[in-house]
């Protein structure tokens, strides 16, 4: 491990601060396979040189529906004039701008524009309360916000006189109302800053690869939200190893689809700085797009590749698994065969086993490729998934349709760690370590069980104002540690298992891998959307099971049954069509003997008595966000849940 010298980089004396104006030292191992230094605005730079009239960002006209094109010089010269609005709007040397905004060119265009004026984004959650807004721009010191919605802005306007770094508030949409000191976005683009030429050429030039590029909150779901700063550097590693993990070239232009929320770090790295780098084209998605949405800009786009979270998959699943299901007679014969021969030939890919490509290519050439083509995927070579483990029913799934899902892991301090990709693949692993990185486990048990730390380029640069915590994470050796737990197979595949403060140690002192166990039971039957395991200093593990239901358009699970529970109650020889009445039943006996029976099965797996689940309830309702259980990413809050379900989950050990 040595440290890097190179003349784009500024004066650091340590690899690690809480100061997001100071630079750090940057973390080089041996087999480093990045050449030179660079930062986002080269990166954007060479890019826009290489390709000034490829399409980079596709919008939609809302009266219209026309989708409107925006090429990379296009995109550049819109990038510029926005930097210096902001410059001129007050933004200061190493100042925030931050957007609590969906998905839209205008996100993008605030990204890269304050990073060309010397500054850093912030992304602020749409679901975070007024309360929650003022913690993160407080913090960090925020001199601009940009907003879409009214609601979004009435946040702002709650709290802007406890702000005394802001200095100007931005509005994307159009208003319903005029408000004092708002700007609109067309104002932004719009406006005279001839006479900022010079203060922004001069902030350009001075940017340095070691210094802050980012400012990610992580989502706070076991805390306040921590500022974590991640350098130019870490970005344009991540997106070199992603490029190179995923076999990514400029010739064959890449198309994908942004949904997914920019201020987490997986959405802001894939969706803006991964495309940048192979000069990618983005089609934004609309804002219901986890509400149903998705299938509309799929179809316009056609991508060459996705990246989502679990739920956005279990979604697709549902709706393709629909549509087959409508299929009659021999059409639905022919296609459960091609589905068939598609996830042998990837399981045995996957397992490195021979594998019929004949009838393989039969099945994709004049079947698979026509179901994919209803829902604008035909040109979809993978999927990628991250932010929460996946249920390997779902991965199946897809493999049976030609698209093989990729599961990777990293976290807001350190971007990609661990991919799996072509080649590189174990049903219920996040893959590998990507190149030039080092990952160990440390204390580990007598099942190789431990926490997961890694050390590398892509490390963070520290958490803003907080050198506590920062030191908290990093060891003396600069190993990161991630909290979470898994373990590393004989082959290098990272299995997770959970993380350490949610660790379920049982009374009679056994760790217990609570997704292993999660993951066992939801495979095992179709109907349970969420199983909840229990067990932390307790004599047995209980579980908590939501059945799958409808959700409204706003992501609310609704009473109805959702296809996959409804098509159990007919094989059980039920007519329920209502989570309610499910439960008004009893519940009824032969649904409580449903989810025994998958859990008794997820049992039989177990590694040890200790590890089986011995009760489980029946909830009135799964997990979502507006009521609590679920975080912005979707993970799972479980500290929420146990204090919840507190007085259920005693009744199972009293």
């Amino acid at each position: 491990m040595e440290n890097i010298v190179d003349n784009k980089l500024g004066d650091a004396s340590n690899f690690f601060t809480s100061d997001p104006s100071e630079c750090v030292k940057i973390i080089k191992l041996k087999n480093d396979f990045t050449s030179g230094i660079s930062t986002v605005p080269e990166m954007f730079a060479k890019t826009v040189d290489l390709y000034p009239d490829r399409t980079a960002l596709m919008h939609q006209n809302e009266e219209t529906g026309e989708w409107i094109p925006i090429s990379y010089k296009n995109y550049k010269n819109r990038v510029e004039k926005v930097a210096k609005a902001f410059l001129k709007l007050g933004l200061e040397k190493n100042g925030k701008v931050a957007v609590i905004a969906f998905n839209s060119v205008e996100w993008f265009l605030s990204q890269l524009g304050v990073i060309h004026a010397g500054g850093q984004i912030v992304g602020v959650y749409g679901s975070n309360s007024a309360e929650a807004c003022h913690y993160i721009l407080e913090k960090c010191q925020a001199n601009i916000v940009v907003v879409d919605e009214d609601y979004q802005l009435d946040k702002i306007l709650k709290i802007k006189d406890k702000l005394p770094h802001l200095k100007a508030i931005i509005k994307t949409l159009p208003s319903s109302n005029t408000h004092e000191g708002v700007m609109s976005w067309k104002e932004i683009e719009e406006m005279d800053t001839d006479d900022y030429d010079q203060e922004y050429e001069k902030n350009l030039k001075e940017i340095k690869a070691n210094s802050c590029c980012c400012l990610i909150f992580t989502s706070g779901t076991t805390g306040n939200p921590k500022g974590a700063m991640s350098s130019h550097d870490n970005i344009i590693f991540t997106v070199k190893n992603f490029i190179e993990s995923y076999n990514f070239s400029h010739t064959s232009p890449e198309v994908s689809v942004s949904f997914l929320p920019l201020s987490h770090v997986a959405g802001s790295i894939i969706e803006i700085f991964v495309n940048i780098g192979i000069a990618g084209t983005v089609y934004f998605a609309d804002k219901n797009a986890l509400k149903g949405t998705l299938i509309n800009t799929l179809l316009a786009a056609r991508p060459t590749f996705i990246f989502g979270v679990p739920r956005v998959y279990e979604k697709l699943h549902a709706k393709i698994s629909h549509d087959i299901e409508n299929i009659g007679g021999l059409a639905k014969k022919i296609t459960s065969w091609a589905t068939n021969k598609a996830m042998n030939y990837h399981l045995n890919r996957f397992d490195e086993k021979s594998a019929s490509a004949v009838s393989y290519f039969t099945a994709k050439t004049l079947i698979l490729n026509k179901v994919k083509k209803k829902i604008g995927l035909e040109r979809c070579r993978f999927l990628i998934v991250g932010a929460a483990p996946t249920n390997v029913d779902t991965i199946k799934f897809f493999l049976s349709m030609d698209l093989p899902i990729y599961e990777l892991y990293g976290m807001t301090e350190v971007g990609l760690t661990f991919a799996s990709h072509a080649g590189k693949v174990r049903l219920g692993s996040v893959g590998k370590h990507v190149p030039n990185i080092e990952a160990k486990i440390l204390n580990p048990d007598k099942d190789g069980i431990g926490e997961i730390c890694t050390r590398g380029r892509n490390s963070f640069m520290g958490y803003v104002f907080d050198i506590e915590k920062t030191r908290e994470v990093f060891d003396d050796d600069l190993w990161l540690r991630s909290g979470d737990v898994g373990y590393i197979d004989k082959n290098g595949f990272l299995f997770l298992t959970g993380r350490i403060k949610e660790l379920i140690i049982t009374a009679g002192g056994e760790n217990i891998p609570f997704l292993n166990i999660e993951n066992a039971v939801l495979a095992e039957c179709s109907a349970i959307s969420n199983a909840f395991l229990i067990g932390d200093k307790r004599k047995f593990l209980t579980m908590l099971i939501a059945l799958k239901t409808e959700s409204d358009s706003n992501g609310v699970p609704q009473d109805e049954l959702a296809e996959d529970s409804l098509h159990h109650m007919t094989n059980l020889g039920l007519n329920y069509k209502l989570l309610s009445e499910v439960l008004d039943a009893g519940p009824d006996e032969k649904i409580l003997n449903l989810i025994q029976e998958a859990i008794d099965r997820a049992n039989t797996k177990a590694a040890s008595n200790a590890q089986k689940v011995q009760k489980f309830m029946l909830l009135p309702n799964d997990f979502n966000m507006h009521t609590g259980e679920l975080g912005p990413t979707m993970k799972l809050k479980r500290g929420f849940v146990m204090q919840k379900y507190k007085k259920e989950i005693d009744e199972f050990y009293a």
